[in-house]
């Protein structure tokens, strides 16, 4: 029996992600060129769906609350190359080529910021307690 999520069509199975609470999926988007992660963002049903359509990205703004297309504005889009979704079906991995930065600040990636492999306790604000 197909895991919960999967779908019997026509005896063709696909394959339905899990959205939350709020109907929303997490999407990694990775350079499919280079596989560097350039973002994480959200897509709704209504996002997914136009992703799937035009083959470029489409993600739900939590702060503004409203669709956004990548790219729209800045020209910087990405074009979908493969979107899988993990094996709990509540995260999907959108690969792209992208055609200019995909962070807000002119950045590559929006991971540039390093955090240490070791950090004291009041470097992640927390109390040093002794067992």
């Amino acid at each position: 029996m197909p895991p919960e999520g999967w779908k019997n069509l026509d005896n063709n199975l696909i394959v339905s992600p899990k959205f939350d609470d709020r109907g929303l999926i997490p999407a990694i988007v990775q350079n499919a060129q280079t596989r560097q992660v350039l973002t994480l963002a959200y897509m709704n049903a209504e996002s997914l769906r136009l992703t799937q359509q035009t083959g470029e990205t489409h993600f739900w703004s939590r702060s503004r609350q409203e669709l956004w297309h990548k790219g729209a504005t800045s020209g910087n889009i990405q074009k979908v190359v493969e979107m899988t979704l993990d094996c709990d079906l509540d995260a999907l991995l959108v690969r792209v080529i992208p055609a200019g930065p995909a962070c807000h600040t002119g950045a590559v990636s929006c991971f540039f910021n390093p955090l240490p492999l070791t950090v004291s306790p009041t470097q992640i604000g927390e109390e040093n307690h002794e067992d």
